[in-house]
């Protein structure tokens, strides 16, 4: 259901009060900042008025990082088969103004895949975060998960490509990943490509989501990252939970 429409439910359901937990790991004012702001508005309309915190994000999260680590040896393994691989921790890219601006989300995705890195336990790993999804002509951060492919495959590398800002299925995994990139790193002569699944319904990353609700609860604070408190540097204008 739709933000309204989830309003007007959780009013009748007539909690004391509400935690909102992003499935966005990475905090962002275009995903997670914007959907709190819909979910605000909702509220207004609905007449709910109670207590709401909010989880911002969970970046590192021991059980999130866990899980796509899992998937990343899987698919390593395979992919060694056919030479040393080169892993792409790819996430939906930004315009790189919104980022000058103190958007913290591209330091939050670099947090991700150094921790991914080092829980994978793979030695060597040879690995580069990427961002994907570019649209329009603004300058977008880079490395492209499209430029990083293509010299890759010319490279011949197995290519193993890890969604590390999507929890769940979708176009953007199921369409852009698999099969727009699959078929430039097949055109471009990779001589294999692997794309790890989002870590999904994954009873660990269920479990350490349900924490985080229950951390918020404890804390009572408005807004914080999943380990409490600020993550992120002070540079960053746009993280919404307050310094230590």
């Amino acid at each position: 259901p739709m933000s309204q429409e989830t309003a007007m439910l959780v009013k009748d359901f007539a909690p004391d009060e509400v935690i909102l937990l992003p499935l966005y790991p990475q905090f962002s004012t275009t995903t997670t900042a914007s959907s709190l702001r819909v979910w605000r508005d909702a509220c207004k309309i609905a007449r709910l008025d109670v207590p709401t915190r909010a989880v911002c994000c969970y970046p590192t999260d021991t059980r999130f990082i866990a899980a796509m680590a899992a998937g990343l040896r899987a698919a390593h393994e395979e992919a060694a088969r056919h030479g040393r691989p080169r892993v792409l921790f790819s996430a939906h890219g930004l315009p790189e103004k919104i980022v000058k601006a103190g958007d913290p989300y591209q330091w939050q995705c670099e947090r991700t895949a150094a921790a991914l890195a080092e829980a994978s336990g793979i030695a060597d790993l040879d690995w580069v975060s990427t961002y994907q999804s570019r649209v329009g002509r603004l300058k977008w951060i880079e490395p492209s998960t499209e430029a990083v492919i293509h010299q890759a495959a010319h490279a011949k590398r197995p290519i193993v490509v890890v969604p590390i800002a999507f929890v769940s299925e979708h176009s953007e995994t199921l369409v852009e990943l698999d099969i727009e990139y699959r078929k430039l790193a097949d055109e471009s002569g990779a001589p294999c490509y692997l794309r790890v699944p989002t870590v999904g319904a994954d009873e660990g990353f269920i479990a350490g989501l349900a924490d985080l609700v229950r951390a918020g609860h404890r804390r009572g604070t408005a807004c914080e990252a999943g380990d409490g408190g600020r993550i992120c540097p002070a540079a960053f204008s746009g993280c919404p939970s307050k310094a230590a």
